[in-house]
C-alpha cells in the first residue's frame, strides 16, 4: 500500500523536524518546506495527500498561501498550525479554505488523530467504485468523483465542503446539531470551538450553492439545534 504523503510547511526548524520525524514514525511519507512559496510549489508539483500549514511564515501569511493553494485547484485537506488562540485567526484560516486547525502547543498524538480523520474522510469513506449521485435541489453530487454540478456548471468544493454537503444530503429533512455534524464529518469528539467551525463551513458552502446566500433555500438553519437540508 502506498504511503500517504504529508507536506509540512513550517519555518521553525525544531518544530519542523519534530513533525517530520514523528509523522514518519507513524507511517507517513512526510516532506518539509520552510517557506510558503516553496510549499505551494511542492504542493502543485507533487500533490501530497494532506498539507500541514503554519500561519506565521518568513515570506508571508499562511492564510494567503492557503488561498493560493485553493485557487490553483488543489483540493487535498489543509490543517492549519497556529500559535494564536484568537478565534479570528481560526475562522480566517477556515475562510481561506483550510479544513481544520490545531493550536500550538499540541501533542503529536492529537495531530496524528486529526490527520487520520481528514485522510479517512477525504480518501477512504467515498473510495467506492459504485457510482452514486445524490440530487440536492437542482444540484447533482457525485460521491465517487467528488464533483458537484448545477446543470453544465461545475461547482468547486473543498474536501470538507464536499463531506459536509454529502452528510447533510444523506440526512435530508433531518435537523442535525453542530455536534452531530462534527462527529460525522470531522471524525472526532466535538467541543465548543469545533462546533463554531461548522458555522464557518456552512457559510462558505452556502456562498457556493445557494442562489441567494443571504436567503438560503437549500441549507436551512434550525434555531437552537443546527442545520437541515431541504427535503
Amino acid at each position: 500500500m502506498t504511503q500517504q504523503k504529508i507536506l509540512i510547511i513550517e519555518d521553525d526548524p525544531g518544530i519542523g523536524q519534530s513533525l517530520l520525524d514523528g509523522l514518519k514514525q507513524h507511517g507517513f511519507n512526510a516532506e518539509l518546506c520552510k517557506t510558503g512559496t516553496s510549499g505551494v510549489e511542492y504542493a502543485q508539483k507533487y500533490s501530497p495527500h494532506l498539507i500541514l500549514l503554519d500561519i506565521r511564515l518568513p515570506d508571508g501569511s499562511g492564510f494567503d498561501f492557503c488561498r493560493q493553494i485553493r485557487q490553483m485547484g488543489l483540493h487535498q485537506p489543509i490543517v492549519v498550525l497556529t500559535a494564536q488562540h484568537e478565534e479570528t485567526d481560526k475562522v480566517l484560516g477556515l475562510e481561506m479554505g483550510a479544513d481544520d486547525y490545531v493550536t500550538k502547543p499540541f501533542s503529536l498524538r492529537e495531530l496524528v488523530s486529526r490527520i487520520r480523520a481528514q485522510l479517512r474522510r477525504a480518501y477512504g469513506d467515498y473510495a467506492s467504485t459504485e457510482s452514486s449521485v445524490l440530487l440536492v435541489a437542482d444540484l447533482a453530487l457525485d460521491q465517487v468523483t467528488g464533483q458537484l454540478r448545477r446543470g453544465d456548471e461545475s461547482i468547486n468544493l473543498t474536501p470538507i465542503e464536499f463531506r459536509l454537503l454529502n452528510h447533510l444530503a444523506r440526512h435530508r429533512g433531518q435537523a442535525l446539531s453542530r455536534a452531530q455534524i462534527v462527529e460525522a464529518v470531522w471524525g472526532y469528539a466535538p467541543d465548543l470551538e469545533s462546533e463554531k467551525t461548522v458555522n464557518v463551513h456552512i457559510r462558505r458552502l452556502r456562498e457556493k450553492i445557494e442562489l441567494k446566500p443571504e436567503e438560503p433555500a437549500i441549507i436551512l438553519t434550525v434555531p437552537g439545534i443546527g442545520y437541515r437540508l431541504v427535503g
